[in-house]
C-alpha cells in the first residue's frame, strides 16, 4: 500500500542527511574540527566552524532552489502549493546568510549535485585559507606575568619592558 502524501513528506530529514555525513566526513579527514546545527546562529546551519567563522551549508538542489540545476525542477502538479513554498526556502536562505554575513560569518554552500571528491577536496582547502581567529589576535603569550610575579610568560619580564622602552623611543 503506497504511503500518503503526509507519511512521505515526515520521513524526509533536515540533519544528518547523507550528503550532509558526506561533507562532515570530508572535513573531519581534512583535519578540520566543526559543531553541528548551532541554534544561537540565523538558520541553525549544519556545518559551524567557530575558530574560523565559517558556516557550511549542505543544500538539496530541489528544496533550495539550486539556480540551472536539473534537479531543481518543479514539480508538474500542484505547481500553486511548491512555488510559494519554494520560493520561501530561497527567501530564508537569502535572509539566513545576509543576517550571517553582518554577523562576521563568512557562508558557503554546498549543493548536493556538486559533492564530489574533487569539489570536496577544494571545500576543505578553501577553509583552511580563511585564517583562524587566534591566527588575527597576534602571537599568542605563554603563561601570563600577573599580579601575583608569576613569570612563566614567552618572554622574560625584563625583556618585556626593554621591548616596551624601546618601542616607545620612536614614538615622536
Amino acid at each position: 500500500m503506497p504511503l500518503s502524501r503526509s507519511e512521505t513528506m515526515s520521513r524526509i530529514r533536515s540533519r544528518n542527511t547523507g550528503p550532509e555525513l558526506i561533507v562532515r566526513h570530508a572535513l573531519h579527514a581534512a583535519g578540520l574540527r566543526y559543531r553541528l546545527h548551532v541554534r544561537d546562529l540565523p538558520g541553525t546551519p549544519d556545518i559551524v566552524l567557530p575558530s574560523r567563522r565559517v558556516v557550511v551549508e549542505v543544500r538539496g538542489c530541489f528544496w533550495h532552489q539550486h539556480p540551472g540545476c536539473d534537479n531543481a525542477r518543479l514539480p508538474a502538479t500542484r505547481q500553486d502549493y511548491w512555488l510559494p513554498k519554494l520560493a520561501r526556502n530561497v527567501t530564508r536562505d537569502r535572509q539566513n546568510a545576509t543576517t550571517l554575513h553582518r554577523m562576521g560569518w563568512k557562508v558557503l554552500v554546498v549543493w548536493t549535485c556538486g559533492i564530489s571528491d574533487q569539489g570536496l577536496a577544494a571545500l576543505a582547502a578553501r577553509i583552511k585559507q580563511i585564517p583562524r581567529k587566534s591566527d588575527l589576535a597576534g602571537p599568542r603569550r605563554i603563561g601570563h606575568a600577573g599580579r601575583h610575579g608569576c613569570s612563566n610568560t614567552a618572554r622574560p619580564r625584563e625583556a618585556n619592558r626593554r621591548l616596551k622602552r624601546s618601542s616607545m623611543d620612536h614614538v615622536v
